[in-house]
């Protein structure tokens, strides 16, 4: 079944959901870190997202594939290191959706204190992995809704606060900037007010992860439109935030900064639109990770990287596999964590940067490897160097940042879901290696082993066929069927051997017998399969001198040999035989 593309304003709401709801948190972020200075900081990021525009569209225009960092580097160098990339965005994905999830539902907690966090942060993802299911286009109509709303939103407050300060003035504004530079002087704070706001640009990431699902033409709409979006409400919101709240009080509603400005400015109805806003967009930015995580895992299964059997689509075309997996992955995380998503923090900060970054070095290879290939638009070299450097600069701030009390380094909590990531990713790409590293493993182990119960089992087996190859006769009178059936069980039951020699001695008197014989001795031989029967026939008469010559002739001890019970007129007593048995 063919899937509908994805128009600008669908494919810009799915992955403008989660870049956009960094406004909620990221103004906070960055006046704490860097008080008055936080707006200067926000627009040095929308300065370094704008080259990374460039980056992004000359990438992806080239290559427009699903998969992003990793079907960047994937064509410019090796499976290995493009699973690096792999790895690193579905770590992001990961965190993204846990903690969109979270804190969502905290938003929606403030307005409905009854509600179980827990539970409801569940129930959102299980909501979405369903919405997924059903495939992009009914995802993505409840991603425009929720988009717009957050629009809406946005510019009701922002008029809000425009009517507050055109009655209260700037006093506020002024007195914050009145306060000596965060960190000693305005360039730290400028520099680590960045390190906070890079991650106002989370998500930017997430459209070329489901390019392939887009209009012809869209994927660089979605960049600019996302860029103008943070490029206004992030840097805007931190200077009204500056304008109307003592600076001292920020960090006491970082948690809901947006909410209590709304509620400074607009009164209780205001606040309660943005929390139901925040809960909105933060469960939007859930959506996005779906989707975004759908597109890259397919890349990579489809390139053998993990199992195969992730590909199967329902009648929708919905990778369902796909969905189901990373809905119960984001909810073991949820579980891990106990509901304190904050430390999941350090994995979302760290993988996001280094996705951001490993696209830059995808371009700069794309540019020496692949020179010829045709590109809507080309990044200038020096932008390059300048957006690689600065997001390498904040993932350094955000690595040896100070953590909050009882929480551990950003690096720490990073490595400790990265390394099994990348281990699983590893044995899949090295799993021909290592299969035959275990078989010769099992071969140096065992097949010494193998050899000596191979040489005990032929030994053994020589020994069964030298047991069993001794001969055993049996001397008949021309007994009927029934008797020779008897001796045959007999000689099964309770002798190790697979050959008897059935004797007839023949006299003038009984030559009738013989053809009798031969015929019951041929069905015999046909039930007894393990035994062969051979029949001789002799001239001559039955008596101890021929029981001697016959064991020495064949060999075989006269006590192997056995008759059935003679009658009164038998002209020999049993000792005369040499050992004869009777068996019958």
């Amino acid at each position: 079944m063919e899937t509908k593309k994805l128009s600008e304003l669908s494919a810009t709401a799915i992955c403008g959901n989660d870049i956009s709801s960094s406004v909620l948190y990221v103004s906070a972020l960055s006046i704490i870190a860097a008080g008055q200075y936080a707006w200067v900081a926000l627009l040095v990021v929308a300065l370094v997202l704008y080259l990374f525009r460039k980056i992004y569209g000359e990438v992806v225009g080239a290559l427009p594939l699903n998969g992003g960092a990793y079907n960047a580097l994937l064509n410019t160098t090796s499976k290995s290191i493009a699973s690096l990339a792999a790895a690193l965005t579905l770590l992001s994905y990961m965190a993204t959706a846990v903690i969109s999830a979270s804190e969502g539902m905290h938003y929606l907690h403030a307005l409905v204190p009854s509600l179980p966090v827990t539970t409801a942060t569940i129930c959102l993802l299980a909501l979405f992995m369903g919405l997924t299911i059903l495939g992009i286009g009914e995802s993505a109509v409840v991603a425009v809704i929720i988009f717009l709303f957050h629009l809406l939103s946005l510019f009701l407050l922002s008029g809000a606060v425009v009517y507050y300060l055109s009655n209260h003035g700037f006093s506020i504004f002024l007195a914050n900037n009145m306060q000596p530079p965060r960190h000693g002087n305005i360039t730290m704070a400028i520099f680590w007010g960045f390190c906070a706001a890079m991650l106002g640009i989370s998500g930017f990431e997430s459209s070329a992860n489901f390019v392939e699902e887009q209009q012809p033409g869209v994927f660089p709409k979605t960049l600019r439109n996302m860029w103008l979006v943070v490029s206004v409400f992030n840097p805007l919101m931190a200077f009204f935030a500056l304008a109307v709240i003592p600076m001292q009080q920020v960090a006491l509603h970082e948690a809901d900064l947006l909410t209590y400005m709304g509620d400074i400015t607009g009164g209780s109805w205001l606040a309660g639109i943005i929390s139901i806003d925040a809960a909105l967009v933060l469960s939007g930015a859930v959506l996005t990770s779906f989707i975004g995580v759908t597109g890259l895992i397919e890349r990579i299964t489809l390139d053998r990287i993990l199992p195969l059997f992730l590909l199967k689509k329902n009648r929708r075309g919905s990778l369902y596999r796909i969905i189901i997996m990373f809905f119960l992955l984001s909810v073991s995380i949820l579980f891990i964590t106990r509901g304190k998503v904050e430390i999941l923090a350090g994995v979302y900060t760290i993988s996001f940067l280094s996705v951001m970054a490993l696209f830059a070095v995808g371009n700069i290879l794309l540019k020496i490897k692949r020179a010829k290939l045709p590109r809507p638009e080309r990044a200038g070299n020096p932008a390059i160097i300048v957006a690689l450097l600065a997001v390498l600069l904040a993932l350094w701030g955000n690595i040896i940042k100070e953590p909050a009390p009882d929480q551990p380094y950003n690096i720490r909590v990073f490595a400790e879901y990265f390394i099994p990531t990348i281990i699983i990713v590893a044995i899949m790409l090295k799993r021909i290696a290592l299969l035959d590293a275990l078989l010769h493993f099992i071969e140096m182990l065992f097949v010494p082993i193998l050899n000596l119960v191979s040489r005990i089992n032929k030994k053994i087996y020589a020994t069964i066929n030298r047991i069993q190859a001794q001969e055993f006769v049996f001397f008949t009178r021309g007994d009927n069927l029934a008797n020779l059936n008897k001796v045959l069980l007999y000689i099964r039951k309770n002798e190790h051997t697979r050959k008897i020699k059935i004797v007839y001695v023949e006299n003038d008197k009984d030559r009738s017998i013989i053809d009798r014989l031969k015929q019951d001795l041929e069905f015999l031989d046909r039930e007894y399969p393990e035994i062969k029967i051979e029949f001789v026939h002799l001239h001559g008469r039955f008596d101890p001198q021929l029981i001697k010559d016959l064991s020495r002739k064949w060999r075989i001890p006269a006590n192997f040999m056995f008759i059935g019970s003679p009658g009164d007129r038998f002209p020999y007593r049993i000792e005369e035989l040499g050992g004869v048995r009777l068996i019958i």
